[in-house]
């Protein structure tokens, strides 16, 4: 539950304290990142409590969070980019706290 609250509360923080004037606009598509989780149905179970999404996932993997830090760089892709970096980050501590590693 607490991985839950973290995907919700740290994309906040961040949007509060680096993008005040438009941190509506960078929360939000922060929160629509979490759309990446769609690769989770192309699992079977589609939910494992003790498997680690980074690196398992098609949409986790090094090339596509290579991607999503590339995207960090360009000014109209910035909170997608942010918001994707982010939620890769919060998985890899989850598979670390869960699992003892940090990508499968």
């Amino acid at each position: 539950m607490t991985h839950i609250a973290l995907h919700f509360l740290v994309p906040a923080i961040i949007s509060g304290l680096f993008f005040r004037k438009q941190w509506l606009a960078a929360y939000l598509t922060m929160m629509a990142t979490m759309l990446v989780d769609i690769d989770h149905l192309l699992a079977n179970p589609i939910y494992d409590p003790n498997r680690c999404s980074i690196g398992f996932h098609p949409l986790h993997r090094a090339g596509f969070i290579a991607l999503y830090f590339a995207l960090c760089w360009l000014p109209k892709c910035r909170w997608l980019g942010l918001g994707l970096v982010v939620h890769m980050a919060l998985d890899s501590v989850d598979c670390k706290l869960t699992n003892g590693i940090w990508i499968s």
